[in-house]
């Protein structure tokens, strides 16, 4: 189903703000679990609270849900959280120009996230880590001879 704007929604409205899940960035993941940018674009494992931060230092408007990426199989708390971020204005203009797009602002993420203190100085084995997921069995029939 299409919905078209309506005047009563407003852009500054949260419902109208743009979605981003850290599976949107994470390297570790494949286009089909979920990541939206070139893995050389993405930062392993991103945290809600990472991405936040980023954002709030960019001077966006920025809130926090808790919610899991409906393609996340795992169920653990550093997979939580859903950022919602405001892009336009009530009057259709950018509320950052260098922001125009969703694209634009994950890539900011990507780029920014790196530099952050805490992941500049954190020793490799201390970084954060996931789960092992099962590997996945093909469901084909087995080719007879």
């Amino acid at each position: 189903m299409v919905t078209s704007w309506s005047p009563d929604k407003k852009h500054s409205d949260v419902e109208r703000w743009i979605c981003i899940y850290p599976a949107y960035l994470n390297s570790k993941k494949t286009l089909a679990q979920g990541r939206r940018l070139p893995r050389a674009q993405c930062v392993e494992n991103p945290t809600h609270q990472e991405i936040r931060d980023v954002l709030l230092t960019a001077g966006m408007r920025v809130g926090v849900e808790n919610k899991l990426y409906p393609r996340e199989r795992s169920k653990e708390i550093l997979f939580r959280g859903r950022i919602r971020v405001q892009i336009k204005n009530d009057d259709g203009t950018l509320v950052n120009a260098d922001f125009p797009t969703r694209e634009s602002v994950m890539r900011y993420i990507g780029e920014s996230i790196p530099k952050m203190k805490n992941r500049q100085n954190r020793p490799a084995d201390q970084q954060p880590q996931t789960t092992s997921q099962a590997a996945t069995k093909s469901k084909g029939k087995k080719g007879r001879r």
